[in-house]
Formats: C-alpha cells, sequence, structure tokens
C-alpha cells in the first residue's frame, strides 16, 4: 500500500459518506503515461445501502463511476502545481457496467491518466472484483 486512507484525505477534498477509495496501491508509468491503482472495500454498512435495493444490495454504478475519479483525481491533485485545488467530475464516456459490486468485494481501481491541459484533464478507468471487470469509462475532469 502506498497511501492509506488518513493520506489519501490529506490530498482530496472528500470525506465520509463520500470519500469512496480506501487505499492507494500502486502509482507508475506505463507507456508515458500515468496509472494509478486504487481500492475500495466495500461494507455492508455503506449508507447508500439503506436505500439501494436494501433487500439485495448493489453498489450503485454512480458511485462506482464517483470512486474511479476519485482515484484519479488523487494522483492530479497531489502534484504541486494544483495542490489545494478541487478536481470536478466533468463527464463519463463509454460508460459500461458489466457485474454488480455488493458488499464484501473490493473494488480494485485502475486508472491510466492522459493529458492535463489549461485545467481539462481526460483519464481511462476500469474497476473489477477479482478478476471480473466490473465497470469502464472514459473520464473527463476539470480542475479548479
Amino acid at each position: 500500500m502506498l497511501y492509506s486512507s488518513d493520506e489519501i484525505k490529506e490530498i482530496l477534498p472528500h470525506r465520509y459518506p463520500f470519500l469512496l477509495i480506501d487505499r492507494i496501491i500502486d502509482l507508475s508509468k506505463i507507456d508515458g503515461q500515468v496509472v494509478i491503482k486504487a481500492q475500495k472495500c466495500v461494507s455492508s454498512n455503506e449508507g447508500f445501502f439503506q436505500g439501494h435495493f436494501p433487500l439485495h444490495q448493489v453498489m450503485p454504478g454512480v458511485l462506482i463511476l464517483e470512486a474511479m475519479a476519485q482515484a484519479g483525481a488523487f494522483y492530479v491533485l497531489s502534484l504541486d502545481e494544483y495542490k489545494g485545488k478541487i478536481a470536478y467530475f466533468a463527464g463519463a464516456d463509454k460508460v459500461k457496467f458489466r457485474r454488480q459490486v455488493i458488499p464484501g468485494d473490493v473494488l480494485n481501481i485502475e486508472v491510466t491518466l492522459g493529458e492535463v491541459r489549461r485545467g481539462i484533464g481526460y483519464g481511462f478507468a476500469k474497476a473489477y472484483v477479482e478478476e471480473s471487470l466490473a465497470c469502464q469509462a472514459e473520464l473527463t475532469f476539470v480542475i479548479k
């Protein structure tokens, strides 16, 4: 583990119940692009499960997207030029949900960041449970 939830909170402005990543497990460069790997441990105690199919608990897809966006935002906001700023979710394209995420699952997130120009950035994100793809999307964000 590279960064714990306490260390993530030093970079991201999100707090419970909306901080949706628990740890950053890897930061690397592959073919010149930054790849961030993060995890979300999904618990039946999550507040959203009270209203989202309480008899058949499923993590809402929009929160899976948000978790992926937070993983990318962590890296960008850790850079000196963006410290103290906020990365706003600006869009999601080519979103595909492949499997349900339920309590007890560990959501493994991988975000490959593209360029950030004039405060606008892009990334490609995937979320897995074990080896099974749960969600993938192209993400857009704005830094202010």
